[in-house]
């Protein structure tokens, strides 16, 4: 006969704000995260069950990227259909912003510097057309052809963030818990494809990192329209989709695109005008098919990381990954093994390898962006990046690719592949400790005994308790109940329970489109197990 001793212990799995009492161990406190977490007495170890995710597009609006956009719009499907699995079924937002930061050459695009933007295409209209020496009108293919005429005007409904306890339209899409922040008959898919495509006026000299700062930044001031987008707890993705590369540029250095200023990054001196060629001359050294991003400074001399900031006529690198790592970094105190992930949308090859190469046999394509085409289509070509390479490699999960090919006539796999490369920072509830099996007569199966109950916050700063049924048989929820739990043994365990040699999951079940308060919790009390050979006997 197996016996056991057993002792007590609590899970926590929180909604949305966890209890302040049991965190007061933590450095920082938690604010708006969606995460399930274990309570041992005064500890908290934080479970990475966490089905928040904050997706941000930097999209590249310049002149030749109708066809881009209208393809990126068109497959987002493949995107949308990972985070909306059952097995998933993830709380997201999408924010969209654009590479336009402004230029002295550009003084007519009304630079969105990393404002998010969220409206259809088909109340923009102008937006679509690019007054260069051809004129280019993508209005149809970009616009009209994959957004619906009856959603030209899209009105996003009302939600809180944080601590606001007013509700008003965000300048984002999303999906939490089921509902969303669309009109009735909207889908997010839909709507992507209206409010996806940026237009083609932007800047020509695209700054793809300066826009993400921005947008970054704007969302963690109270005062600006993007508050609140990227949420404390949240996995975090940004994706850039470009078929440059990025000029990010110090506005005390703008001279090197003037013509009275230093011409030295300039492929032509005697030019009226520079092309996106200083944007390359400017910020990457190569030798033979191997480059790299350099900080170089007005007269073209290379500085070192410490000058960079204020001397670089391009921002270092280190200015966007330190802003990164700095939000990775927050969310590892919450979840140890949780990373921020960036994609690339951009001028690579199919298997997301570089080449580099001059472009020998089109002199105009070199003199116009200092190197020849990382890839090509009959859509165009795109030129190989080296900065926003690099950028995207600091963040490169194990061997999960995380740049594609924007010459490709179907964005499916890619945005399929960056979906599940956020899908794979989900990680299940694992019960990290040996939970007791309470029934010594089915000695193959794991019978816990855990009881569950929901703290809500009251308004006064007391919390109500409501006990938490288990769910039926069939992984509905009992009638009358909004909340209910399941446990997982065995077999049905995730394989990353398996792994660590755990012996219970838990999986809180809600009903859909059943707002929960912020400051929610729910906490789970199981009997552990004193004999962990007999009732783990592989934990690690």
């Amino acid at each position: 006969m197996r016996t056991s001793m057993s002792s007590r212990v609590s899970l926590l799995v929180a909604a949305s704000l966890v209890l302040p009492s049991l965190f007061a161990c933590l450095d920082h406190p938690l604010k708006d995260v969606e995460y399930d977490g274990i309570a041992v007495k005064d500890v908290t170890f934080p479970l990475a069950v966490n089905k928040d995710v904050d997706i941000m597009f930097v999209i590249d609006n310049s002149g030749s990227m109708g066809e881009e956009q209208a393809t990126l719009a068109a497959n987002f499907e493949s995107f949308i259909d990972v985070l909306e699995r059952p097995e998933v079924d993830a709380s997201y937002r999408i924010g969209i912003t654009t590479t336009d930061n402004g230029n002295p050459w550009c003084g007519g695009t009304g630079p969105e510097a990393g404002a998010l933007r969220m409206s259809s295409c088909r109340s923009r209209p102008t937006e679509f057309v690019f007054q260069g020496d051809t004129l280019v009108d993508a209005t149809q293919e970009a616009c009209y052809d994959i957004c619906p005429e009856e959603w030209s005007d899209i009105e996003l409904q009302p939600t809180t963030v944080g601590d606001e306890e007013e509700a008003k339209p965000r300048p984002w899409l999303e999906s939490i818990g089921g509902r969303t922040n669309l009109p009735e008959g909207l889908s997010t898919v839909q709507a992507f494809q209206c409010m996806g495509p940026q237009g083609i006026d932007g800047c020509g000299f695209e700054s793809h990192l300066e826009s993400m700062w921005k947008a970054l930044t704007r969302a963690s001031k109270t005062e600006d329209p993007a508050y609140g987008f990227i949420r404390e707890g949240a996995i975090l993705s940004v994706v850039h989709v470009t078929d440059e590369e990025d000029c990010s540029y110090n506005t005390d250095w703008e001279s090197i695109f003037l013509p009275e200023g230093d011409k030295t990054f300039w492929s032509d001196p005697a030019a009226p005008a520079p092309t996106s060629a200083v944007c390359w001359n400017a910020g990457v050294a190569c030798e033979g098919s191997d480059c790299r991003a350099v900080n170089l400074d007005v007269t073209g001399a290379e500085v070192t990381e410490a000058e960079a900031e204020d001397d670089a006529v391009l921002r270092p690198l280190s200015r966007y990954t330190g802003i990164l790592q700095h939000l990775e970094d927050e969310k590892k105190e919450l979840n140890p093994t949780q990373e921020v992930l960036v994609a690339l949308i951009g001028g690579v090859n199919s298997d997301g390898s570089v080449t580099y190469q001059a472009s020998l046999s089109d002199p105009e394509f070199q003199a116009d962006f200092g190197v020849g085409p990382g890839c090509e289509s009959t859509g165009g070509r795109a030129v190989p990046p080296v900065r926003m390479r690099e950028f995207s490699e600091a963040f490169a999960v194990g061997d999960d690719q995380n740049m594609f090919s924007i010459c490709e006539q179907d964005y499916s796999d890619a945005l399929e592949a960056i979906a599940r490369n956020l899908v794979d920072q989900i990680k299940p509830a694992c019960m990290p400790t040996c939970v007791a099996d309470t029934d010594a007569t089915t000695p193959d199966v794991l019978d816990p005994s855990c009881t569950v109950t929901e703290h809500v916050p009251s308004g006064d700063g007391d919390f109500e308790d409501t006990s938490v049924p288990a769910c039926e048989a069939d992984g509905s929820l009992p009638a009358g109940h909004d909340v209910c739990y399941q446990t997982r043994t065995g077999d049905a365990l995730h394989e990353d329970c398996i792994d660590e040699g755990w012996n219970l999951e838990f999986v809180i079940v809600r009903r859909d489109g059943v707002e929960v308060p912020g400051g929610t919790g729910i906490a789970a009390t199981c009997e552990l197990s004193q004999v962990k050979a007999v009732d783990c006997p592989d934990l690690v």
